[in-house]
């Protein structure tokens, strides 16, 4: 069925339907349902194709949105996969895990004129699923095998999105992760109800078939020196992200009961894989029955608190320090978390945990939002006298992650790092200090969003093409 466009004066926004709360919070499975052809077809008619599409530029990756927003309106269904899957590795994955409402959708022009953004999320993700269900979805396969090969350390969104880049072109590609499944976050820190696993390892799999070596559980820097794969390979990127939670620092805060908010998503995936982990199996990393408190307001806060609902805490609360609209979490994600039982605690900071031999509860504070510091933002200040107490036996750690200490980890005093110890790299040709070695994703930028890692990795491959090239060139001479 082929629609005109602009078709925003007669019809309303459509998210897609949503799993009921109630049931939703009993299990790990995704909370959107699919859209259908006609229903996805009439919400990408709403697209007012603009002149300047503020809906790509809001999109890190310039995905040529309303060109295959316009396609999949026109019933061009295996075009508009091909237009999508131009720019981005991971469609299907960013159409579900993406914050489109502060990215793409946020920065739509009918977000702006108070008609409601194009659902451009929902749509990507049925665009992506209707060619899988095709059959249009391939492994990357090159035009011509080359002999030079590269090693890729980190098997998230960003070392995958370059291996598939590098390997188009023909490389050789080796990619390495310490973890027994591929995937980074996309695998073991997002929980199933944002992006079922079985998303993740289906596009892991077109990988393999492709001719990529994945090889998990090498941990580089125990198993295997930076060294020897600088010696392994032509070029070497490092995609490891960022993994180390940061601490509260407050009085209390190393009692049993209190809890990174890696550790906890780590275990509840691999339970849902399947795996056995002791920490879940003896009440340590499972909420079940208890009092929950997760400190912080990103959307792994989120992610932590959903997850608990569903182990059935008997409580579960998040304390931020901010108000909803500075939190630096997704909406979306808010509203999802209130629909299914999580309790705000907004404008609180935590000031001790209490407790003799384990975590009792939460010392807090009542917030107000001061003078806007360097960044723009209203720096919270706390109210004197304003101290209340949480109960709690189980308090999750979300306020953020740091970088490893890469010196350690690769034993490699020549790859310098930033004061927060990111990778030093440069901007234009994404290579360290040292020569051969790349680096793309979290571990440049800090803790950032997937679509991010994208971007960074295939950027990152482009760079190692053209360095390999201009190494075979001088040696040609």
């Amino acid at each position: 069925m082929t629609r005109k466009m602009l078709q925003f004066t007669r019809l309303d926004q459509k998210q897609p339907d949503k799993r009921a709360a109630t049931a939703r919070k009993g299990d790990f499975g995704e909370i959107s349902l699919a859209f259908d052809l006609d229903r996805a077809g009439d919400q990408a008619s709403r697209c007012e194709q603009c002149g300047i599409p503020f809906c790509q530029i809001g999109c890190p990756l310039g995905n040529n949105i309303p060109d295959w927003l316009m396609l999949n309106a026109q019933g061009r269904m295996e075009e508009a996969y091909a237009m999508s899957a131009a720019t981005n590795t991971f469609p299907e994955i960013c159409g579900r895990i993406c914050p489109q409402d502060r990215l793409c959708e946020g920065k739509c022009v009918l977000e702006q004129s108070t008609h409601e953004a194009v659902t451009i999320g929902a749509i990507e993700k049925h665009v992506t699923e209707f060619a899988f269900a095709q059959g249009w979805v391939h492994p990357p396969r090159p035009h011509k095998e080359l002999a030079q090969s590269i090693g890729i350390i980190g098997g998230g969104p960003g070392g995958l999105a370059a291996a598939e880049a590098l390997r188009k072109k023909g490389y050789q590609v080796t990619v390495y992760d310490r973890h027994d499944r591929m995937g980074g976050l996309l695998i073991y820190g997002i929980p199933g109800f944002k992006l079922e696993k079985s998303v993740v390892e289906r596009r892991t799999q077109l990988l393999a078939q492709a001719g990529i070596k994945l090889e998990t559980g090498i941990h580089v820097g125990v198993d295997v020196s930076l060294a020897e794969l600088r010696d392994r390979h032509d070029a070497v990127l490092i995609a490891t992200g960022v993994y180390k939670g940061r601490e509260l620092g407050i009085k209390g805060d190393k009692l049993p009961g209190i809890h990174a908010a890696l550790d906890y998503l780590i275990t509840q995936n691999k339970v849902g894989l399947g795996d056995s982990v002791a920490a879940y199996d003896d009440g340590t990393l499972n909420a079940k029955g208890k009092d929950v408190v997760v400190i912080g307001g990103g959307d792994t806060a989120m992610d932590c608190v959903r997850t608990a609902i569903r182990q059935g805490a008997k409580s579960v609360k998040c304390l931020y320090r901010r108000d909803r609209a500075n939190m630096p979490g997704s909406q979306r994600e808010v509203a999802h978390a209130e629909e299914e039982g999580v309790e705000f605690v907004w404008m609180a900071a935590p000031t001790e945990v209490l407790g003799k031999d384990k975590v009792s509860g939460i010392k807090a504070v009542r917030m107000h939002l001061g003078v806007a510091d360097a960044s723009g933002r209203q720096a919270p200040e706390p109210i004197d006298g304003s101290d209340f107490e949480l109960k709690a036996d189980m308090v999750i750690k979300a306020l953020g992650f740091d970088p490893e200490d890469m010196h350690a980890l690769f034993g490699e005093k020549r790859l310098d790092v930033t004061r927060w110890g990111t990778l030093v790299m440069d901007e234009r040709t994404h290579m360290t200090t040292l020569d051969g070695v790349f680096a793309a994703g979290d571990i440049v930028r800090g803790a950032s969003l997937v679509v991010w890692a994208i971007k960074d990795g295939r950027d990152a491959a482009l760079s190692i093409d053209r360095f390999i090239k201009a190494k075979s060139r001088i040696a040609a001479e």
